[in-house]
Formats: C-alpha cells, structure tokens, sequence
C-alpha cells in the first residue's frame, strides 16, 4: 500500500521517513518530495509498505501525531493521473489564446 504523508517538517529526509514508519512494519520505500530547484522539501512525502494491514495500523497510530511541532496527516495515496493532456479550460477556447477568426 502507497501511502500519502503530509505535514513533515521541512528538515525530515527520506531515512527519517523511514525510521517514523519501521515500528509498525517492513517500508519497501519512502521518499520525501522536494523542490528541483532548491532541494528543499515540499512538506509532503511517499511511504510504500508491502502489507496492507501494517499500512493501515501506520495511518492509525500516526495520523495527526505530533512530530518535530507539526501534526502529521497520513493516508492512502491516490493513483496518479496524468492532467498534462487535459483541456483545463481557461477561457481560452480552441485559439490558444490567439484572435484568429478562422
């Protein structure tokens, strides 16, 4: 199960992610997000644990845990969806914001 963490201090890395996680069971992985041009982290990461039933007693235990001053929120991930190809509207219209008439 791919699960969501939000909230983490701009200080934790993907080893302290990790290590938050470990007591309630095995992480296949977990990677903090952080901004390409400056390496600092958004705030939010990913944690990957193999069985569902350790994921879900995870979310139990540290949904809303205090953790280096913030309350942490922890849920299922949501699959990714590509948006880049989507028409996002905009007021554009199908001219690409040009005034061609034809």
């Amino acid at each position: 199960m791919n699960l969501y963490v939000s909230n983490l201090g701009f200080q934790i890395n993907d080893d302290d992610l990790r290590n938050l996680f470990t007591p309630y069971g095995q992480v296949a992985s977990a990677k903090v997000i952080t901004d390409r041009e400056t390496g600092r982290s958004r705030g939010f990461g990913f944690v990957e644990m193999p069985s569902d039933e350790e994921a879900k007693k995870a979310i139990k235990e540290l949904e809303g845990k205090p953790v280096e001053g913030r309350s942490l929120s922890v849920s299922e991930a949501r699959p990714k969806t590509d948006n880049r190809n989507s028409f996002s509207g905009g007021g554009r219209g199908n001219s690409g914001g040009r005034n061609n008439r034809w």
